[in-house]
C-alpha cells in the first residue's frame, strides 16, 4: 500500500490499476476519485466504439466498490445482461482493449467466459445471474469452498419470472449467496438520506442478523398460537422499519435500499454482507442510469444503447443513409392495419423502441401492451386475446422469442392460435455478436405443424407480409426480417395479403436454379448476373413462405435445372433442410440434380460488421457463385463442360 500512495498524486489512480489486486491496495479515501476516472474513461471509449452507456455509468461506484471489498475472480461476480460492465472489463486487466469494444476480434459488448476469468458467467439475456449464482453457490458448497458469489441484477430483469425460480429456490435452500439489486428505474423504495443509510447499515449487521435469527428460532419453539402471533409481530416490524418484505417472503435477508452513488454508504454495507457468511442476503441499490454525464441523466433511453458520439456535446454520429428500417416499416405497416381493423393488437416485452411499437403505441395506447422482460408471459399472453377474437402481432425479436418457445409449442401451435409474430432482428446483427443474432427461428418454428413463416425479401415484401398475418385467422404465423435499413424500394400505399405459400420466379434461366428465402434475394440476383457473365442462365426465385414450402415451385426448379441452390438467413435445419427434405420425398433427387443449402455456418459467430459476417458465411454473390461452381465440378475460369444444359 505505502508504494501505491507515495506515487505522485498526479499520476491518474486508473493507470496504477492493472487488476483487483491493485485496486484493493488502494485507501478508501481514494475511491471516489478512482470511480470518476472511471467513469470518464467509459464515456470516452464508448464515444469511440458506440455500445451500452447509460447502464455502466450508473454502477460506476458499486463496480469499485464490488472489487474493492471481494476478492474477485475467486469470489465470483456475476452481472445480468452485463450492459453495464464496461467499467468492470476496465478494471479487470481489459482496458489496453476498452476502444476495441464491439468490433472485430476486440472485446465482446457482454460478459464472456472465454475472455476473463474475472467473466465467470457470460450473460446477453436477462434474468440469469441468480440462477447461475446459485448453481455456482451449490458448487462451492459441495467441493468444499468458502468463497463468495455474488450476482447483480438490474430492477428491469427482476421482472422475469426466471429471476423469482431462482430466487424461490435460493431462498428454500437457505444458501449463502449475495444478491444485488440494482434499482436504477423502478425505484421500489427509494433511499430517503442518513436514516435510510442508518437502517442499512443495521439491517446488514452482524447483531441484526443474530436478533433476527433468535426471533425466527423462538417462534417455531412457542406454541402453535403463539407462534403465528410472533410471526405477525416480526413481519410487522420489518415493514415499519425497513422495505422488502417480498424478497423476504422467498427467504432472503433483505437489506437496503442504499444509495449507489455513495462509496460512504456501499462500503460499510457491502462489507457486513461479505461478512455475515449466511444467506441468501438481497441488498437493495438505489442508482441512476447515465450518472455523471449529463446528456446520458437527461435521457436515459437514448442513451442505453448508443452510436459513436462527441463527448463534450453529446450528439451522436447520423446514419449514412436516410432509408428507412425494416423495424420501422413493419411498425407503419401494422398501424395501417390497425387502423382498418380494431381487433388488431401489439405486444412487446420490454422492447418498444427496438421493435417500432413505440410508434404503434402513440396512435393506440389502449391496443399496446408492454409485459416487461417476459417473452414467456408475452407468448401466452396473446395466446389468450386470440381465444377472444383479438388479432394479436407480438413483437419480438428472433433471439428474445427463443425464452419463450415452449409457451409457443403449447399455447400457440398446439392450440392453432392465430398469434402473429414479428421476429425482428433476424439473421446477423453485426456488433452485438452471437448472443443476439437471430439464428435459428426458421428451425425452431418450421418444426411445428400448422405455422405460417414468411420471410421479407425487400421492405415492400414486407408490407405485404404483415397484411398478411392480419389475414390469416386460421392459425398461427410469423414474419421475421432483418435488423437494420432497408433496400430502398418504393413502398406499396396499400399492404396486400399474398397467396399461402406461394413464392414467385423474377427471372427465368435455364441450368441454375436460385431460390431465395428473406432479404439475401438482392445478393442471389447479383449471382445470378455473375453466372450469366461465366456462360450459365439462371432462374432467380422468392420462396416467401418456408411453411407451407411451395411445392409445385420447387418441383419445376427441380425438374428444369441441373443445380438448385437455396439460401437464406439462418441456421441449419431451415428453409433448405425443408427443401431437401421435399426433393427426398418426393424422388427428385433420384435424376442426378445438384442441390445446396448456402445457411448460416455451424458455428456461433462472434461479431463483426454485417457486411464482413455474410462474406464470410458465403451469403454473398460471390459465395453463391463459387456454391454453383463447386456443384458443377467447375473453376470459374474456364471449365465450360454442362454449360447450359438442361434436365428434362
Amino acid at each position: 500500500m505505502d508504494a501505491v500512495v507515495s506515487r505522485s498524486s498526479k499520476t491518474p489512480l486508473l493507470d496504477r490499476i492493472e487488476n483487483p489486486d491493485d485496486l484493493r491496495r488502494l485507501p478508501e479515501a481514494e475511491l471516489p476519485r478512482l470511480a470518476a476516472e472511471l467513469r470518464t474513461e467509459t464515456i470516452d471509449a464508448v464515444s469511440v466504439t458506440g455500445g451500452h452507456l447509460g447502464a455502466g455509468l450508473g454502477v460506476v461506484e458499486l463496480t469499485v466498490a464490488l472489487h474493492y471489498l471481494f476478492d474477485t475472480p475467486k469470489d465470483r461476480l456475476i452481472w445480468d445482461v452485463s450492459h453495464q460492465t464496461y467499467p468492470h472489463k476496465i478494471l479487470t486487466g481489459r482496458r489496453d482493449r476498452i476502444r476495441t469494444l464491439r468490433q472485430a476480434n476486440g472485446l465482446s459488448g457482454f460478459t464472456k467466459r472465454t475472455e476473463s476469468d474475472y467473466d465467470p458467467f457470460g450473460a446477453a439475456h436477462s434474468s440469469t445471474s441468480i440462477s447461475a449464482g446459485l448453481g455456482m453457490a451449490v458448487a462451492r458448497n459441495l467441493s468444499g469452498g468458502s468463497n463468495n458469489v455474488v450476482c447483480v441484477i438490474g430492477d428491469g430483469a427482476m421482472s422475469a419470472g426466471m429471476a423469482y425460480e431462482a430466487m424461490n429456490n435460493a431462498g428454500a435452500r437457505d444458501e449463502r449467496l449475495i444478491v444485488i439489486l440494482n434499482d436504477n428505474d423502478m425505484s421500489i423504495a427509494p433511499p430517503t438520506g442518513a436514516m435510510s443509510s442508518y437502517l442499512a447499515r443495521i439491517t446488514s449487521s452482524g447483531s441484526y442478523f443474530y436478533v433476527r435469527d433468535i426471533a425466527k428460532q423462538l417462534a417455531k419453539r412457542l406454541p402453535k398460537s403463539w407462534e403465528r402471533r410472533a410471526a405477525r409481530v416480526e413481519e410487522y416490524t420489518r415493514h415499519l422499519w425497513q422495505g422488502g418484505a417480498w424478497f423476504e417472503e422467498l427467504g432472503f435477508y433483505y437489506v437496503g435500499p442504499i444509495d449507489g452513488h455513495d462509496l460512504g454508504q456501499l462500503l460499510p454495507v457491502l462489507k457486513n454482507v461479505r461478512d455475515a457468511k449466511r444467506g441468501p442476503i438481497l441488498v437493495h441499490v438505489v442508482t441512476q442510469k447515465g450518472k455523471g454525464y449529463a446528456p446520458a441523466e437527461a435521457s436515459p433511453d437514448k442513451y442505453h444503447g448508443v452510436a459513436k458520439f462527441n463527448v463534450v456535446t453529446g450528439v451522436q454520429a447520423k446514419p449514412q443513409t436516410t432509408l428507412p428500417s425494416y423495424t420501422r416499416v413493419f411498425a407503419d405497416s401494422l398501424a395501417a392495419e390497425a387502423r382498418k381493423d380494431p381487433k388488431i393488437v401489439a405486444i412487446t416485452a420490454a422492447m418498444p423502441d427496438g421493435t417500432g411499437l413505440d410508434i404503434f403505441g402513440r396512435e393506440f395506447p389502449d391496443r399496446t401492451f408492454d409485459v416487461g422482460i417476459a417473452e414467456q408471459h408475452a407468448v401466452t399472453f396473446a395466446a389468450g386475446l386470440a381465444t377472444e377474437g383479438m388479432k394479436p402481432f407480438a413483437a419480438i425479436y428472433s433471439t428474445f422469442l427463443q425464452r419463450g418457445y415452449d409457451q409457443v409449442v403449447h399455447d400457440v401451435a398446439i392450440q392453432n392460435l392465430p398469434v402473429r409474430f414479428a421476429i425482428d432482428r433476424a439473421g446477423f446483427v453485426g456488433a452485438d455478436g452471437p448472443t443476439h443474432a437471430g439464428s435459428f427461428d426458421l428451425a425452431y418454428l418450421g418444426c411445428l405443424p400448422n405455422f405460417v413463416i414468411m420471410a421479407a425479401s425487400d421492405e415492400a415484401e414486407l408490407v405485404h407480409m404483415v397484411a398478411t398475418a392480419a389475414a390469416i385467422d386460421d392459425r398461427p404465423s410469423a414474419v421475421r426480417y432483418p435488423r437494420g435499413e432497408g433496400t430502398g424500394v418504393a413502398l406499396p400505399k396499400v399492404g396486400v395479403p399474398l397467396p399461402i405459400g406461394k413464392g414467385r420466379v423474377l427471372r427465368q434461366g435455364t441450368t441454375v436454379a436460385l431460390l431465395s428465402l428473406g432479404t439475401r434475394l438482392a445478393e442471389t440476383l447479383k449471382a445470378a448476373d455473375q453466372l450469366a457473365a461465366l456462360g450459365f442462365s439462371a432462374t432467380v426465385a422468392d420462396a416467401r413462405f418456408m411453411k407451407p414450402l411451395d411445392t409445385d415451385l420447387i418441383r419445376q426448379l427441380a425438374q428444369n435445372h441441373e443445380v438448385l441452390v437455396t439460401i437464406e438467413e439462418g441456421s441449419v435445419g431451415g428453409f433448405g433442410s425443408h427443401v431437401l427434405h421435399y426433393l427426398a420425398e418426393n424422388g427428385l433427387l433420384d435424376h442426378g440434380l445438384k442441390v445446396r443449402a448456402k445457411v448460416m455456418p455451424d458455428i456461433f459467430v462472434d461479431q463483426d460488421k454485417p457486411e464482413t459476417m455474410y462474406q464470410h458465411a458465403g451469403l454473398t454473390a460471390p459465395g453463391i457463385v463459387e456454391t454453383v461452381c463447386d456443384a458443377l465440378q467447375l473453376n470459374k475460369l474456364g471449365d465450360a463442360r454442362g454449360r447450359g444444359r438442361v434436365r428434362g
